[in-house]
């Protein structure tokens, strides 16, 4: 027998008016009490007596037992769901940003107060990825996490390579359609999909890692140039968040601009969709695919959570809790494609070995193995040199390894 879930909704935006169109058309013995905004001028569809601008009319209702909590601003967001979990009151957010900084301290709240916090909403869209890593995958070996997180950025990279659009032209039509926002380095910097990764990797691993320690380099300084190599290639260039166990003490994680083959299940998601492949040790490859962004396939995946609410339903952090002697690094070795203009800049990587260098005009590239933290230690160099950089595994025949083994004792 469910029980009856008396919603307090915090923003009523794209995602909120999505969920909100869900819910009216089903039976699910839910109610949704207030919803908390923050233009109360705003001409909205709705009676007026359901909308507030005072959190406290939600929080410190004891009425309402659930909290709904869709806002962009982070800060907010970790208050009101920490105050809701410290209240008694359960939790369902789709905020990534906020759920990858305050991973740590919302489960230890989740526990204090045995309340629950589910996220569903927060990664990949209408993907449902974390319940599947939380309770299909929690016995098994996962070698690997990758995919297509953000769909703003893949929307782009889309049109470039499918519609010869050039980057500006493909970004400003990706913000007319609402999905990527007015500033949009959150999505093509990378950002976005990090804090994904980050979530999606705490229930895959058990690890919860900083997101500042995090390497995100994004398709911002992409040109024309290196589109037509990836062609020439028979490849396509797609924004990929990697999550990968090395070895039995290692994992490591970073965001970059990759090379994709038509044998990839990634080669195929385009626009806004996005896709999520997990490498198993015993169930082997297996791919997830749907809309990463838009009203109602986030608010699915919201309705998605806020039901297993009913039933009581909370993650268990299995693999976080486990004794196991895993760790972050990026002491790693991998293989990139670097197109530059500033020879000095090559020199600062200090590459392990170069495969390839080709110079023509204005277009030059290496092609060549380097540790992790180099880019690390180089991004903003990078940045302000408008070098584009992407995963090149692809190129080289050579998988990611540990900086300290031979990819050969690893796979």
């Amino acid at each position: 027998m469910s029980k009856k879930l008396n919603i307090g909704l915090f923003g009523f935006g794209v995602v909120g008016q999505g969920l909100y169109d869900i819910i009216r058309t089903k039976n699910l013995n839910l109610e949704i009490k207030k919803i908390a905004i923050k233009n109360p001028g705003k001409l909205r569809t709705l009676p007026q007596e359901l909308f507030t601008t005072d959190r406290d009319e939600i929080l410190n209702n004891s009425e309402i037992n659930t909290v709904v909590e869709l806002i962009n601003d982070t800060e907010a967001a970790f208050e009101i769901v920490s105050r809701a979990l410290s209240s008694g009151k359960n939790v369902v957010s789709a905020s990534k940003k906020m759920i990858a900084i305050y991973l740590k301290e919302l489960i230890e709240l989740q526990e204090k107060h045995g309340t629950s916090l589910l996220y569903e909403g927060a990664v990949c869209g209408s993907i449902p990825i974390i319940r599947n890593l939380e309770e299909y995958y929690d016995n098994e070996l996962l070698h690997s996490i990758s995919g297509i997180f953000n769909g703003s950025s893949n929307y782009i990279l889309s049109k470039g390579f499918l519609e010869n659009m050039d980057y500006d032209s493909a970004l400003k039509q990706a913000q007319d359609l609402g999905f990527a926002e007015t500033d949009p380095i959150m999505d093509v910097g990378g950002y976005d999909a990090k804090f994904k990764l980050i979530i999606a990797a705490a229930h895959a691993y058990g690890v919860i890692v900083e997101p500042e320690k995090v390497l995100n380099i994004g398709i911002q300084n992409l040109s024309a140039n290196d589109l037509q190599y990836a062609r020439e290639k028979n490849l396509k260039i797609k924004l990929v968040p990697v999550a990968k166990e090395l070895d039995a003490r290692n994992v490591a994680m970073f965001v970059l601009p990759k090379f994709v083959t038509e044998s990839e299940f990634l080669y195929n998601v385009e626009y806004e969709y996005n896709g999520v492949t997990v490498q198993a040790a015993f169930a082997d490859q297996q791919f997830f695919f749907g809309k990463g962004a838009g009203g109602h396939p986030t608010g699915s995946a919201v309705l998605s959570d806020i039901a297993a609410l009913r039933y009581d339903y909370g993650y268990e952090y299995k693999k976080a809790k486990a004794i196991k002697d895993l760790h972050f690094t990026n002491d790693v070795e991998i293989n990139i494609y670097l197109r530059y203009e500033d020879e000095a800049l090559v020199e600062a990587l200090g590459f392990e070995y170069i495969k390839e260098r080709y110079y023509s005009g204005s277009y030059k590239f290496v092609i060549g193995k380097i540790n992790l933290q180099k880019l690390i230690d180089n991004q903003q160099r990078i940045s302000d040199n408008k070098a584009f950089v992407a995963f090149a595994d692809q190129l080289t025949g050579v998988s990611l390894a540990p900086a300290k083994i031979h990819a050969a004792e690893v796979f």
